[in-house]
C-alpha cells in the first residue's frame, strides 16, 4: 500500500513538471504612445527591455511610437536607433525644405533676394493657400528610409520579425487604421503625419495622418493581437496649464490635445492587472523639442528601470534569444546598382515630365543604385515643385525599371514671399525694407518662370525678370528684364559726409546664359540704363538734375552652393562680372568686380573666408565702411575708383531657435583689412595698393525664418566704432 502511494506521488509530480514546461508562455506587447520629440523616450524602454532580456512577442505603436517600434520590429538594434537620433540634424529634418545647398540654382537665386521663409501661394482665383503642411517631406522620408533596413522597408506590417502594427486615422471618414497589409515605410510615414506639420499619406487613394487622433496607446489592437501581458509606454504631451493658454495657437493646440488625452485615458483603463505601465517624466518637454533627444532617452530609461521589479519577472532569457535572432539574424540587404532600363515619371499636371527627365541625367544603361535615387529625388524636390516623391523599382533580367511617382504642390505654381530687411549703426545711417516677391513657374512646357520683385521703404524698386530655358531640361536659357529703383544715398568727401542724393536707376536687360551643372550660371546680358541723382542736402537753389543714360555689354558668372544665408558652413559664393558702359556721348568705360566667399567647418566653429575687389571706370567703385566691410567705420564714407576687401570670420553654435522658427544661435568675431584709392589702371597691384585699414567686430548670430538676424560691436583700428543691428544677409 505504501509503494503504491509512493509511485502515484512520483506519477502526479512529473505529470505536473511536464505540464508546467508544455504549458505557453504568456505573450508580450509593447504599446507605444505617439508624442512627438517625446517618443524619443522610448528607445531608453526598449534598452531596459533587452537588458532585463524580456521577450516581446508583438508590437504596436502610434506616430513616433510606430517609427521606434516599427524600425525596431524590423531588425534595427538600439544601439543603432540611438546613435541615428544623437547624428540627425533635426532642424534640416523639420524643415519646410530641403537644405539650401540641394535646391536648384533659380530657388537659391529666389534665397539671394528674400532671405525669409515666410511663403504661401496666391493667384486671384483662388486667393491665399498654404502648403498641406509646415515641414517638408524630403528630409524626413530621407531619414525615415535610412532608418529602414532595405529589406524591410516594403514588407507589410504582419510580415516583420515581430509581428507589427502602426496606427493611423483616416482623414475623411476619422476611422482608425491598424495597416496591417501596408509596407512598412508607408505605414510609419502615414502614422506620424500630424496634421498642419507633415503632409497627410495617400494610401489607396485616402488620405491617412497620425494615428494618435484616434488612439494615440493603442492597447485594444495589442489585445486583437492576442496579448497575455502589455507593457504600455505613455508619453504623450500634457494639457497646457491655464496660464499657458494665450492665444488662439494655444487653444487650437489644447483643443487637440484635449481629443488625445481623452482617447489615452480610454485605453489606460482598459489595462489589467498583469499590465504594466511606464509613464516618463519628461517635463515641460515639448512635441518639437527634439534638440532635448538625449533627455528624452535617459528619461525613458529612468523610467523603464522604476518598473524593474515587474518587469524582471517578465524575463525568459531562451525566448528574449530566440526573437532577437529572429530579429536580427537577416543580415541587412544593400540594394544593388543594375543598369537602368526605363525611368517613368508620374502624376505631373503642370510640370512637364519629358523636361524633368532631361533633368535628372539618368539615360538608359547607367547603373543605378541607392546614391543615384537618392540624388534624383534630392533634386526634384529642390524645385519646389513636389510635395512628396515615391519611388517604385522593379528588377528583371538584371536590369532596373525606376517609376517615380510624383505629387505636384499645387501652392507653389503661383508663390509670394514675404520679407523684411533692417540695418542700423544705432547714430546715422538706419534703414528699412519690406519686400515682396512673387514666382510663377512652369509657364510653358520648357519651364518658363516670372519672377518679380516689389520693395518699399528706404529703398523703393520694382522689378521682373522672365527666365525661359531653350527646350525641355535645357541648360541652355535666356531672360528679360526690367527694374526700377529708388533712393538716397550720401556721398562722402575725405570720409566726411558732403551730399545726400536723391537717385533713380531704370533697365531694360537681355540675357544668354547658361547653368553650370548645379552651381550656378554663366550670363552674357546686353541692356540700356537710365540714372538720375540730384541733391537734396543741402538744399540749394536751382540745383540740376542730373540725367544719363547708357548702354550696357555684360558678362557674369554667379555660382552658389552655400547651406545657410544666415552662416553658411560649407560651400563657396562667388560673382565675376565685366561690364561695358556706353555713356552719350562719352567714351566707353569698363567695370570689373570679383567677390568671392568660402565656408568652412573647423570642429564647433564654423567659419567664412570672403574677398572684394572692384574698379570703376565710370563713377566709383563699391565703398568701404559699416558692418563688415570695415566695422566702425562709418558707412559707405571710403569711396574710389579702385577697391579692396578682405575679411575672416568665426562663429560658434551656442544654441538652436525652436524647430520651425529658425536654425542655428552662434556668436563670433570678424576680422577685416580693406582699402580704396583713385590710381586708374586694372592692375591687381593697382587694385589694392594704398593704406590697408584694419577693422573687427563681436557678434550674436540668429538664424530665424525672417532672415539672418544679427546683433553686433564693431571698431576699425585706429578710428570709430560702433554697434549694429542687422536683419538680412552680410554681402
Amino acid at each position: 500500500m505504501r509503494r503504491a502511494l509512493l509511485c502515484s506521488a512520483l506519477l502526479f509530480i512529473l505529470s505536473a513538471s511536464t505540464l508546467a514546461q508544455s504549458a505557453p508562455r504568456p505573450k508580450i506587447a509593447l504599446v507605444l504612445s505617439g508624442g512627438g520629440a517625446r517618443g524619443l523616450a522610448h528607445i531608453g524602454v526598449l534598452r531596459v527591455l533587452e537588458e532585463l532580456k524580456v521577450p516581446v512577442d508583438l508590437i504596436v505603436g502610434t506616430s513616433m511610437g510606430a517609427v521606434v517600434g516599427g524600425a525596431y520590429a524590423s531588425g534595427r538594434s538600439v544601439d543603432e536607433l540611438e546613435a541615428l537620433v544623437k547624428s540627425a540634424r533635426w532642424n534640416d529634418i523639420l524643415a519646410d525644405r530641403p537644405p539650401r545647398d540641394r535646391l536648384t540654382v533659380r530657388r537659391r537665386e529666389d534665397d539671394e533676394l528674400v532671405p525669409s521663409r515666410i511663403e504661401f501661394g496666391f493667384t486671384p482665383a483662388r486667393g491665399v493657400t498654404l502648403p498641406s503642411g509646415a515641414a517638408g517631406n524630403s528630409q524626413l522620408e530621407a531619414t525615415l528610409t535610412s532608418l529602414l533596413p532595405v529589406q524591410r522597408a516594403e514588407q507589410p506590417l504582419r510580415r516583420l520579425p515581430i509581428p507589427f502594427r502602426a496606427v493611423a486615422t483616416d482623414l475623411l471618414s476619422g476611422a482608425m487604421l491598424d495597416q496591417a497589409d501596408t509596407p512598412l515605410f508607408q505605414a510609419l510615414r502615414a502614422s506620424m503625419a500630424v496634421p498642419g506639420v507633415f503632409t497627410p499619406l495617400r494610401v489607396n487613394g485616402r488620405p491617412l495622418v497620425d494615428g494618435g487622433l484616434v488612439r494615440n496607446l493603442p492597447v485594444d489592437i495589442a489585445r486583437q493581437l492576442g496579448a497575455d501581458i502589455i507593457i504600455a509606454v505613455n508619453v504623450g504631451t500634457p494639457l497646457l496649464e491655464d496660464r499657458e493658454i494665450t492665444s488662439a495657437v494655444m487653444v487650437a493646440n489644447q483643443m487637440l490635445q484635449i481629443l488625445t488625452e481623452q482617447n489615452v485615458q480610454r485605453s489606460l483603463a482598459e489595462l489589467k492587472a498583469q499590465d504594466i505601465v511606464i509613464d516618463p517624466d519628461l517635463g515641460g518637454m515639448g512635441f518639437m523639442d527634439f534638440a532635448r533627444a538625449d533627455e528624452a532617452m535617459a528619461t525613458g530609461r529612468r523610467a523603464a528601470l522604476a518598473s524593474g521589479a515587474r518587469l524582471a519577472a517578465l524575463a525568459q532569457p531562451e525566448a528574449f534569444a530566440q526573437i532577437q535572432q529572429r530579429r536580427l539574424g537577416t543580415p541587412e540587404e544593400v540594394l544593388p546598382a543594375l543598369p537602368l532600363a526605363e525611368l517613368s515619371l508620374s502624376g505631373t499636371q503642370r510640370v512637364n515630365a519629358e523636361a524633368l527627365r532631361a533633368e535628372l541625367e539618368l539615360p538608359a544603361g547607367q547603373p543605378v543604385g541607392r546614391a543615384e535615387l537618392e540624388r534624383a529625388v534630392e533634386q526634384l524636390h529642390g524645385s519646389g515643385d513636389f510635395e512628396r516623391i515615391e519611388v517604385q523599382l522593379s528588377d528583371r533580367d538584371e536590369r532596373r525599371t525606376v517609376e517615380l511617382k510624383l505629387s505636384e504642390a499645387e501652392w507653389a505654381a503661383s508663390r509670394v514671399r514675404l520679407g523684411l530687411e533692417l540695418y542700423s549703426n544705432f547714430a546715422d545711417t538706419n534703414s528699412y525694407s519690406l519686400v515682396a516677391m512673387h514666382v510663377a513657374d512652369w509657364l510653358n512646357d520648357w519651364g518658363g518662370e516670372l519672377r518679380s520683385l516689389a520693395r518699399i521703404g528706404s529703398t523703393r524698386g520694382l522689378s521682373s525678370e522672365f527666365y525661359q530655358p531653350l527646350g525641355p531640361g535645357s541648360r541652355w536659357f535666356a531672360s528679360a528684364k526690367l527694374a526700377y529703383e529708388a533712393g538716397s544715398s550720401d556721398v562722402f568727401s575725405s570720409g566726411q559726409r558732403a551730399l545726400r542724393l536723391s537717385s533713380n536707376l531704370a533697365s531694360a536687360q537681355l540675357e544668354l546664359g547658361r547653368r553650370v551643372s548645379g552651381l550656378g550660371d554663366v550670363r552674357l546680358g546686353l541692356g540700356r540704363l537710365r540714372a538720375a541723382d540730384e541733391v537734396i542736402i543741402p538744399v540749394t537753389e536751382g540745383t540740376p538734375r542730373r540725367t544719363r543714360n547708357y548702354l550696357q555689354q555684360y558678362l557674369e558668372l554667379h555660382t552658389d552652393t552655400l547651406d545657410s544665408l544666415a552662416f553658411p558652413s560649407r560651400g563657396q559664393w562667388a560673382t565675376l562680372r565685366a561690364e561695358w558702359l556706353h555713356p552719350r556721348g562719352e567714351p566707353r568705360a569698363l567695370n570689373l568686380s570679383a567677390l568671392g566667399l568660402r565656408a568652412f567647418q573647423l570642429g564647433d566653429w564654423a567659419g567664412q573666408l570672403y574677398g572684394e575687389a572692384s574698379h570703376a571706370e565710370s563713377g566709383q567703385a563699391r565703398s568701404l565702411g559699416g558692418y563688415l566691410r570695415l566695422s566702425g567705420t562709418p558707412d559707405g564714407s571710403l569711396v574710389g575708383v579702385n577697391m579692396a576687401l578682405a575679411r575672416v570670420v568665426m562663429a560658434r553654435r551656442i544654441g538652436e531657435m525652436p524647430v520651425g522658427l529658425g536654425g542655428a544661435v552662434r556668436v563670433g568675431f570678424s576680422l577685416e583689412a580693406g582699402t580704396v584709392n583713385q590710381l586708374e589702371g586694372r592692375r591687381l597691384s593697382q587694385l589694392t595698393s594704398g593704406v590697408w585699414k584694419q577693422a573687427g567686430s563681436a557678434f550674436l548670430s540668429v538664424d530665424t525664418r525672417f532672415g539672418p538676424f544679427f546683433l553686433a560691436l564693431g571698431a576699425t583700428r585706429g578710428g570709430d566704432s560702433a554697434a549694429y543691428l542687422l536683419l538680412g544677409p552680410t554681402w
